[in-house]
């Protein structure tokens, strides 16, 4: 009991040192992938020229309280840009037509203070410019501060993605998300599909270097037998923080620096400190091996191929010019958003009764 204790005791001072605002990057700003069609670097510059300020000043705020809300903004980006693009779907609540991304199985975890945010953000946004910016856009931006003011890459992001008016179904949102068990040939084989390389597979890993896994995701590592690429002393802190099958807990993704955006997720896969499947067999398999060991040596080189991989990404299948819509409310399409359907009947009314 003692030493688990002190595992956890280690765990918590970890967390409490760590200050988002003392891994601040120095102002080097990356910008490598092409752009699609539709998007732009000055998008917002005439509509909304402040919504990146205002974006950024507000999560400075939230991760002042709470720096862990990084890693749940930067995961709620991928789930939705994996799924059928960056269009935001994911923040959609269920309709009539069936139950939402978020109530599939592998959005199960993400963090419900992650989907509160991006909202608070549109009203801050949208109280400044209107109703020209798009969710989508928002969760782009969001994920690119969360990286980094834990430490990581400062980057520009191509903006003008438009909302989607669909969500996907529960099996297409799990066919598309890369659980936690999953290998490398499964991870190289879902993101070929997404014309994103062995190179990209490594770096978009490298977003587990913040955030938690629940004992659910690696718990076939532990029992009933050991997986033998899982260091012993790692493995025994694991069963620790959890110490059977089904056991309700949560620990770091990253033991050597668990809220700093930086290159020892590598480092800990190097030492077979991998907590998921699909993070340690990224180190085993001779595919990906040489570029975890590059990473885990050259951290600049790891932010250059990070923001790359994160610009590819975040422009997959993206909705731009007339297609998709801006949503006045980040989980209401705005045809079943009731207050906005009477605030434009009301304005209609206001109008006819003008021309009369």
């Amino acid at each position: 009991m003692a030493s688990a204790a002190s595992f956890t005791t280690f765990l918590l001072i970890s967390s409490l040192l760590a200050s988002p605002f003392a891994w601040v990057a120095e102002a080097n700003t990356y910008t490598s992938a092409p752009k699609v069609k539709g998007l732009s670097w000055t998008f917002y510059k005439s509509t909304c020229p402040k919504v990146e300020s205002i974006v950024r000043k507000h999560l400075k705020k939230v991760f002042k309280e709470d720096v862990g809300q990084a890693a749940g903004l930067l995961r709620l980006h991928f789930h939705d840009c994996f799924v059928q693009g960056c269009d935001a779907s994911v923040l959609l609540d269920g309709s009539a037509s069936g139950p939402s991304e978020k109530n599939a199985v592998p959005n199960l975890t993400l963090r419900a203070k992650a989907f509160e945010i991006i909202n608070d953000l549109r009203e801050l946004v949208h109280k400044e410019c209107g109703r020209v910016v798009s969710c989508a856009d928002l969760v782009a931006l969001a994920a690119r501060d969360s990286v980094f003011l834990t430490g990581g890459p400062d980057y520009e992001v191509p903006l003008g993605r438009r909302d989607g008016l669909t969500f996907a179904t529960q099996e297409a949102t799990k066919n598309n998300l890369i659980a936690g068990t999953a290998n490398t040939t499964e991870i190289l084989d879902r993101l070929a599909i997404k014309n994103l390389d062995a190179t990209d597979a490594v770096a978009l890993s490298g977003g587990h270097t913040i955030g938690i896994g629940h004992c659910t995701s690696f718990e076939d590592r532990l029992y009933p037998t050991q997986d033998p690429t899982l260091a012993k002393s790692f493995a025994k802190d694991l069963k620790k923080v959890c110490p059977t099958k089904d056991f309700n807990n949560t620990t770091v993704l990253d033991i050597r620096s668990p809220n700093k955006f930086d290159n020892k997720y590598y480092v800990n896969l190097v030492h077979r400190q991998g907590l998921f499947t699909s993070d340690q067999d990224l180190y085993t398999d001779a595919r990906t091996k040489d570029i975890v060991e590059s990473f885990a040596a050259d951290e600049s080189l790891f932010f250059e191929k990070f923001v790359h991989s994160m610009l590819k990404m975040g422009q997959l299948s993206v909705l731009t010019g007339k297609k998709g819509e801006i949503r006045a409310n980040c989980s209401v399409r705005n045809s079943d958003n009731e207050l906005l359907t009477s605030v434009v009947e009301d304005e209609a009314e206001e109008a006819w009764s003008e021309l009369k």
